[in-house]
């Protein structure tokens, strides 16, 4: 049995902070999500936020615990340098097989290629360049959330996998902590990388999972009605909350698989981590997508299951970051406890990113649980209202 505990990632991708059961959603239909919250070795860091509600820039900074541009990637199509030092080279060193999963996110991109579809999910994500993990298997992006094309931990060429995304990524990690449970008796680190609950909402679903009706949704106050921002939100909606559902559905899948292999090998359940690297308006205060730095947009899910000194569970007020993720993971390898060292958590949007609906301005703040503070580049405050 390892002295250190097995520890598993399972980020999202644009899954808000209010966007589920446990957080008081009445639309979201996240059993899964919602178990792990209830269990009393569970903490929800309740006011957890991004530090760049944006994909690379986020996912740059979760890797390394460095925000962004200092850790190399500024503007959307920057590739994390392959000297970054991750959390998987800091695991590594601590004696853990190390395993990635999904998307990456921060790799070399065709700047000319389309953003969505097979040319985007096909591009390779070399070897060199994965991060410090001893394992590597997924694909740089694409949003295809059904039958994903997949890189193997070579360098061969990705094969396309059949089934809806979450399910795939989930199987594959599960089957690599398998076989590391069976090759090895050193801690597993796993990070599972989803794309869902991102867009194209109008994606196929897996069996059993459908969509809300449009006009049956409980809106947020601060979305305007009456006009196309609400007709808009419904519609998205409607499909972000079913791709919840069975992203959900995944995650059950894979929690309960790794704890049952955990018993059978007489090992502690793993340490869980759900979070998501950023949010979406979804037509608060009549804006779409993400990196604005409203409530919707910047704050995100936390849970985390067994972490030292949380046998206690609940809520935790603090002013967490997801870059302090890495530094918690390292502190909860050793047999640690963490505890947040500030009242206020930084954010910002390094650069504008030219797409459609994505916010227009760069802009750096921070929050609190109780306040928030908000600069245009030339240091003029951007008074917010969230409500």
């Amino acid at each position: 049995m390892p002295a250190k505990p097995d520890i598993i990632w399972i980020v999202a991708t644009q899954w808000r902070a209010q966007a589920s059961g446990y957080a008081g959603d009445v639309n979201a239909r996240t059993p899964a999500l919602d178990a792990l919250a209830a269990n009393s070795d569970t903490i929800n860091y309740a006011q957890a936020v991004t530090p760049h509600p944006f994909g690379p820039f986020a996912r740059a900074a979760l890797l390394t615990g460095v925000p962004s541009p200092e850790n190399g990637v500024r503007d959307y199509f920057d590739a994390l340098p392959p000297t970054a030092r991750t959390v998987a080279d800091r695991l590594n060193e601590r004696g853990y097989a190390t395993g990635f999963f999904g998307k990456w996110g921060v790799g070399e991109r065709d700047r000319s290629a389309p953003l969505v579809g097979d040319a985007a999910a096909r591009q390779a994500v070399p070897s060199g360049a994965r991060g410090g993990f001893a394992h590597w298997e997924g694909f740089e992006g694409g949003f295809l959330l059904n039958d994903p094309w997949w890189q193997g931990p070579g360098d061969e060429p990705a094969l396309q996998l059949n089934g809806y995304q979450s399910d795939v990524i989930c199987a594959r990690a599960e089957a690599w902590w398998r076989a590391e449970y069976v090759a090895t008796d050193g801690p597993c680190f796993a990070y599972v990388s989803l794309e869902a609950p991102h867009p194209p909402y109008a994606a196929a679903l897996p069996s059993g999972v459908t969509r809300l009706a449009p006009e049956s949704l409980t809106l947020s106050a601060n979305v305007p009605r009456g006009g196309e921002a609400e007709a808009r939100a419904r519609r998205e909606l409607s499909g972000y909350y079913a791709h919840i559902e069975a992203t959900d559905r995944a995650i059950g899948r894979l929690i309960a698989a790794l704890d049952t292999a955990a018993a059978l090998s007489g090992r502690p359940s793993p340490l869980v981590i759900f979070t998501s690297v950023h949010g979406d308006m979804h037509g608060a205060h009549g804006l779409f997508r993400k990196g604005w730095p409203h409530e919707e947009s910047i704050r995100v899910p936390l849970l985390v299951r067994g972490a030292p000194g949380a046998t206690a569970g609940g809520r935790c007020d603090d002013a967490v970051s997801l870059l302090d993720l890495s530094v918690m993971t390292e502190a909860w390898s050793e047999g640690r406890e963490w505890r947040c060292p500030r009242e206020q958590a930084e954010i910002s949007m390094p650069s504008v990113v030219a797409l459609p609906l994505q916010c227009d301005r760069v802009w750096s703040g921070w929050r609190s649980a109780n306040a928030k503070r908000i600069y245009l580049g030339d240091g003029t405050e951007w008074v917010l209202t969230e409500t």
